[in-house]
């Protein structure tokens, strides 16, 4: 069994319908595989929600276990974590996002191209 976690633009693509790369949707789907939606995905999405940068319908938390998906908690050791890596992007979320995957060794779904100088497995949204 693989663990995937959804960066936030794939989970919100994934509950949009929209289309995400074959290889990410088959991971998804696979009843082998766990797939995780992060604490710091919905804190994102509450900020741009509040800034008027994205608008939400419905419940997100029904649509999320409606998935199959369960929650990723932010851990101590994960923020400890986010001390540790390289200052290639400065995006917090992004950050926390990485280092939860390093921590736990779970790849990380995203098509965000800064993801990629760090050190951690990526599946192509």
């Amino acid at each position: 069994m693989t663990t995937y976690v959804l960066d936030t633009h794939a989970l919100l693509w994934w509950l949009g319908g929209e289309q995400l790369s074959a290889e990410a949707t088959a991971a998804i789907i696979d009843p082998g595989n766990e797939v995780l939606v992060s604490v710091v995905s919905g804190w994102e999405i509450a900020i741009k929600s509040s800034r008027g940068k994205l608008t939400i319908d419905g419940d997100l938390t029904d649509d999320i276990f409606t998935n199959g998906f369960d929650i990723l908690p932010i851990r101590w050791s994960h923020a400890s974590h986010v001390a540790a890596l390289p200052d290639h992007h400065r995006d917090p979320f992004d950050r926390m996002l990485i280092a939860q995957c390093q921590s736990e060794g779970f790849t990380l779904i995203s098509r965000d191209s800064h993801m990629s100088p760090y050190d951690v497995e990526l599946l192509l949204a």
